[in-house]
């Protein structure tokens, strides 16, 4: 393994026709991966899917945005016949435990808040559902899998609240003042293919020590540069690290090596 992709969805039905190919492309390319899930349906794919192939991890749990009637976004659930499942999930904790017994599972999430789309009265129930993600987390020993949008300061007084472990924040897309604010609590930070086309997070990336950050995808979206336009992949996590190094001005073999094994240590993995 060279790079590890922190975020992925090949669970998704973006990858319904290919699915063992773009595993395998990853795998061709050193590339190891955690696919998270946001729903219970997701999850237990992400489970199967990393319990068949070795360089596969899995990150169970229920996204904010699931948690009540929600955007339906195609690439996840599929055209059609699926709508129901985004008018929102109750956390099943008995469920998510049962999953969470297999030794391919590194992380629960991806939970949080997302105050993006969602209406006022929805705040609560992601409260809800974000603690008792938390609370699972503690009982497994397993580190956190973030979704955080436009509600860092929120997601950060839950954390201090309620979490015993730490975690990801995937996709982080605060500033620097809110970025140290996690990474004093102990949380990594992880950055996808956006940062090839944009250097909004760029300050961010430069002052984060380094054995603080962590590489991701968030395929099917975010596709990196060169390869905007088309679907999002594991194998393309290399071009992030390659960024991430650009960024910083600093040795790409020195990056990569201290990424995977942040990796590693958050995730828990050999």
């Amino acid at each position: 393994m060279k790079y590890f992709d922190a975020h992925t969805h090949v669970n998704f039905v973006a990858y319904t026709d290919d699915r063992e190919a773009t595993i395998l492309r990853a795998k061709d390319a050193g590339v190891g991966m955690n696919i998270v899930g946001t729903q219970l349906d997701t999850s237990k794919a992400a489970v199967a899917l990393a319990e068949k192939y070795n360089h596969v991890y899995a990150t169970i749990g229920l996204h904010p945005v699931h948690t009540t009637k929600s955007y339906h976004d195609v690439k996840e659930l599929g055209e059609g016949g699926k709508e129901f499942t985004s008018r929102g999930e109750v956390f099943d904790k008995a469920a998510y435990t049962e999953l969470g017994s297999s030794p391919r599972v590194i992380a629960v999430g991806e939970c949080g808040l997302d105050y993006y789309r969602n209406d006022e009265g929805s705040k609560e129930v992601q409260k809800e559902a974000f603690i008792e993600q938390i609370e699972l987390a503690n009982t497994l020993g397993k580190p956190l899998m973030l979704h955080i949008r436009q509600a860092y300061d929120d997601a950060l007084e839950v954390l201090k609240a309620h979490a015993k472990v730490k975690g990801d924040v995937h996709f982080f897309a605060g500033d620097w003042d809110t970025a140290k604010k996690f990474l004093d609590f102990g949380f990594t930070l992880s950055f996808t293919g956006v940062v090839t086309f944009t250097h909004d997070y760029d300050e961010v990336i430069k002052n984060t020590p380094l054995d603080m950050l962590l590489s991701e995808t968030d395929a099917p979206y975010v596709t990196p540069a060169p390869h905007r336009g088309k679907r999002n992949e594991p194998a393309y996590v290399e071009l992030v690290v390659r960024k991430i190094a650009e960024i910083r001005g600093e040795d790409f073999e020195g990056v990569r090596g201290q990424i995977l094994l942040n990796a590693r240590r958050v995730f828990g993995i050999s």
